[in-house]
């Protein structure tokens, strides 16, 4: 009779701790469950975070946001010191300033007054071309007769000469400036010009990365620096969880991978509210076939190979948060494996 007690009180026990599995290790450890009406997976909420800084290193000069905070798309987060580049900028525009101007003046050739004055100086070098030319015919008839030395006779020469190279030269001048400028020299003050106003727009760029700004609405995780702190453009100064997407991470085993496809809803439900019930959309399907990962499967399980599926949840809200455990309905039957 006793043994017989005893075999009743070890069946109930095996009984119960069958149901205990069945009801409970599911929720935490088993990572599918199949019903008549559908079949049941379970996942994480996976939220995507931001480690956000600034492209350009500086002091910060002002945090305007603390964790828990809520922002919106183009919020100032935080600020540096942004004296440094507004004095670049300002160097720059007047670096551009005075490439226009060479540029305009080039393009805009000799004044008139230039010319005239280069006419002048060619007129009154040709004149005094003229009167050396003179004097030395005059030295050179008189030397055969020996009236003068032949010293006077070199020097007349050499003064001829030289009024002849002035004369080349102003008449060169002139020249230039009738001519204007030369389109090798407007090409290069161009060119030296276009490196200025991109100098310039790389200033006002720099200048403008002073500012951090919210990518995307969300809440403020983590502030990791404070005002007064160094930066490069490596640091990170906040981390912000973004409010859109969020998405379920689940996976499921290759028998039953037929029954989902990317765009398929499917509802969603976490431990904390359970009747609050989520809507869901299939958005990827890993093509490649992975071990069941430790945190949603059992012992005996970690050899068997699944596919992970993402869920885009599409009325998420505060109640979803990052690594939440959460389960999801995949509809069985005839249209089970249509989207709605």
């Amino acid at each position: 009779m006793r043994k017989k007690l005893a075999l009743a009180l070890v069946l109930i026990l095996v009984a119960g701790g069958a149901a205990a599995w069945w009801f409970d290790l599911p929720a935490h450890f088993v990572w599918t469950h199949k019903q008549d009406d559908h079949l049941t997976l379970y996942g994480n909420v996976d939220i995507r975070q931001v480690r956000l800084g600034f492209r350009v290193g500086g002091r910060i000069a002002e945090m305007l946001v603390d964790e828990g905070d809520t922002v919106k798309t183009g919020t100032l987060l935080a600020h540096l010191d942004a004296r440094p580049y507004e004095d670049s900028v300002r160097g720059a525009e007047a670096q551009k300033a005075s490439l226009r101007a060479t540029l305009d003046k080039l393009v805009a050739g000799p004044r008139p007054d230039e010319i005239a004055e280069a006419r002048a100086a060619n007129t009154e070098q040709t004149a005094n071309l003229l009167n050396a030319q003179q004097t030395y015919e005059r030295e050179a008839q008189l030397r055969p007769t020996g009236s003068i030395s032949q010293s006077v006779l070199d020097q007349a020469t050499m003064t001829r000469d030289a009024a002849l190279a002035r004369k080349a030269s102003t008449g060169d001048a002139l020249d230039l400036m009738n001519e204007g400028t030369r389109a090798e020299d407007l090409a290069a003050a161009r060119a030296n010009l276009q490196v200025a106003e991109a100098s310039l727009l790389t200033a006002k760029t720099s200048l403008d990365d002073t500012e951090l700004r919210a990518p995307d609405d969300g809440v403020v995780l983590s502030r990791v620096r404070e005002p007064g702190a160094i930066l490069s453009p490596t640091d990170d100064v906040l981390v912000l969880s973004l409010n859109k997407p969020v998405v379920v991470r689940a996976y499921i085993s290759e028998s039953d991978l037929g029954r989902v496809h990317p765009g398929m809803t499917l509802d969603v439900a976490s431990d904390t509210l359970p009747n609050r019930v989520y809507r869901g959309t299939v958005g990827f399907i890993s093509p490649v076939a992975e071990f069941t990962p430790k945190s949603v499967e059992t012992p005996d399980l970690r050899t068997d190979l699944v596919y992970r599926l993402r869920i885009i949840i599409e009325n998420a809200d505060l109640g979803l948060r990052q690594g939440m455990p959460v389960t999801v309905r995949v509809p069985l039957g005839e249209h089970g494996g249509n989207s709605s």
